[in-house]
């Protein structure tokens, strides 16, 4: 009696330690499988994450440049009053239409060694600004307004908005599908003292 209690125990162990099952297997399977979307899933966001950032950036960038030029030319900016410049997107009609009362048309031309006025300067200046922002943000709009400072000094405020994709990560976020993609029309505001 003794010694078949020692042979149960012996099969006993030899079936605990005869390997995995084929179930065990697809569970792990199927744990590893998950965790790989998951982990899709993350760089998906990570990398328009990035793009949103990078487009934010040059927002930001394009803003302060055309600050940068309107101090260069204090003696007109100071001087202004409503919207100087309006470059807006139309989404219908996939246009960009510019207008306010700067006048763009031959301001392009205000280079050395060519003597420019003020008005010019400030022409040349949104001209190539524009040119370079819409070469940079996707269907961007922009205004320049410049309003009374009273009792300081005159104050412009540079407005950008652009279009840009957003991935959400959950079903919770504004898109009623999680994982797709969002279009937003974000908007940058700097206001500068010229």
């Amino acid at each position: 009696m003794h010694m078949s209690r020692q042979a149960d125990d012996r099969s006993s162990v030899r079936r605990r330690a005869g390997g995995f099952t084929l179930i065990e297997v697809l569970v792990a399977l199927l744990v590893i499988a998950v965790g790989m979307l998951g982990v899709a899933k993350l760089q998906g966001l990570a990398l328009s994450n990035t793009g949103v950032a990078r487009m934010r950036s040059l927002a930001a960038l394009q803003a302060t440049s055309l600050a940068a030029a309107m101090h260069a030319n204090r003696s007109f900016w100071a001087s202004q009053l409503g919207t100087v410049f309006t470059n807006t997107y139309n989404s219908a009609t996939q246009t960009n239409t510019p207008g306010g009362t700067v006048v763009m048309a031959g301001g392009e031309v205000c280079e050395a060694p060519t003597v420019c006025s003020a008005p010019q300067v400030a022409g040349y200046d949104v001209y190539k600004w524009v040119f370079s922002l819409n070469a940079n943000l996707p269907n961007a709009s922009e205004t320049v307004q410049c309003t009374s400072g009273a009792p300081g000094p005159n104050a412009c405020t540079i407005t950008i908005d652009w279009t840009e994709q957003i991935v959400n990560s959950s079903q919770q976020q504004v898109q009623p599908v999680a994982g797709a993609a969002t279009i937003a029309r974000p908007t940058y505001i700097l206001n500068v003292v010229p």
